[in-house]
């Protein structure tokens, strides 16, 4: 009887795996944030997590995934600031990696920007495709504003892109997927002394994963 109540309570740990609560988190890229906040106005940066993962969306120089992943509430360089529960889903850790994989394809480095296509634009799709929902729009509200009145923007956060370089190395995870680790630096396209102060993570430390995009 003890065998099959732990067989019973193994199948229903596997089963109960597949449900998993997705979340994002919510980072200050400036301390100025502390305060606009509460007026609905920041500059933000934001991750899904999902499967006790965050992922998020960064530039680099390369037509390659810019989709990467670290310990939720820890990417390196921004503030934690707060998550907010989008909702549940049910899919299995597997077919979730197949489904972020093939995300990985429309998310390359070399095609982010800071208005257009940036973190938080990634987030929300993410959101979409796996709850139906968005995420709130107080998170990406300056790129709305920039996209609608470019001249509210300073020229050099207009065409400035925030840049992480990455150093590949292929790794395997634990479960046995691949991703490609990486130890990543910041820098500008524009030579803005105070646009690189203010959008790109003050400090970069620890190694984070670059999400390897599926082959089509």
């Amino acid at each position: 009887m003890g065998v099959e109540d732990d067989i019973s309570s193994s199948s229903s740990d596997f089963l109960n795996s597949s449900d998993t609560q997705v979340v994002l988190n919510i980072y200050d890229l400036i301390p100025l944030n502390q305060y606009t906040y509460w007026f609905g106005f920041g500059i933000f940066h934001s991750g899904i997590e999902v499967h006790g993962k965050e992922y998020g969306f960064g530039a680099h120089d390369f037509s390659a995934s810019g989709v990467f992943e670290v310990e939720p509430r820890s990417c390196p360089g921004f503030i934690y600031r707060c998550s907010i529960p989008l909702g549940r889903i049910n899919m299995p850790p597997l077919e979730f990696r197949t489904f972020i994989e093939s995300a990985a394809s429309e998310y390359h480095g070399d095609t982010y920007h800071l208005i257009s296509k940036n973190c938080n634009h990634f987030t929300d799709d993410m959101s979409w495709r796996l709850t139906g929902k968005c995420i709130p729009g107080w998170v990406n509200r300056l790129a709305r504003l920039g996209a609608l009145c470019s001249c509210l923007l300073p020229e050099s956060l207009q065409v400035t892109t925030v840049k992480r370089l990455p150093e590949y190395h292929e790794g395997v995870e634990e479960d046995g997927s691949e991703s490609l680790a990486t130890s990543t630096k910041s820098t500008e396209i524009d030579d803005n002394d105070q646009a690189k102060h203010l959008l790109s993570p003050t400090s970069v430390s620890g190694d984070v994963a670059f999400v390897k995009e599926a082959h089509k």
